[in-house]
């Protein structure tokens, strides 16, 4: 499983609450390097902005909640790994770290480890 220590999520209280069906992710940083090369800042926001995967943080009240929509319930939970659509949901940022609100619809899937999923 991925290690969460890199994300620098602040204390639970001070996060917002997703209101009705949407999700709080907190996205992964971004690396300093691709391969041997290292990213200028203006390649690393755009590559933050453009990010697939997110960590579960909050979920909405009404996340999930229509059976005829999510017959076999919902599609991811609190502390997991997610993928989702690149440059969708609304991106705000706590500190140092980034996160982002997207629909319960807007998750693609369930990842063990964001590390090995690249955006092509």
């Amino acid at each position: 499983m991925y290690d969460t220590s890199s994300l620098k999520v602040p204390p639970l209280a001070d996060i917002p609450e997703p209101v009705g069906y949407k999700i709080l992710l907190a996205l992964p940083p971004v690396q300093e390097k691709k391969g041997s090369i290292l990213l200028p800042d203006q390649m690393k926001d755009k590559e933050g902005f453009a990010s697939i995967t997110g960590y579960v943080v909050k979920i909405g009240p009404d996340a999930y909640r229509d059976p005829s929509r999510y017959p076999t319930g919902p599609w991811c939970s609190v502390g997991d790994w997610v993928m989702f659509r690149s440059y969708s949901g609304t991106r705000f940022k706590m500190g140092d770290q980034i996160f982002i609100l997207v629909n319960d619809d807007t998750v693609d899937g369930v990842v063990p480890d964001p590390a090995k999923v690249e955006r092509s």
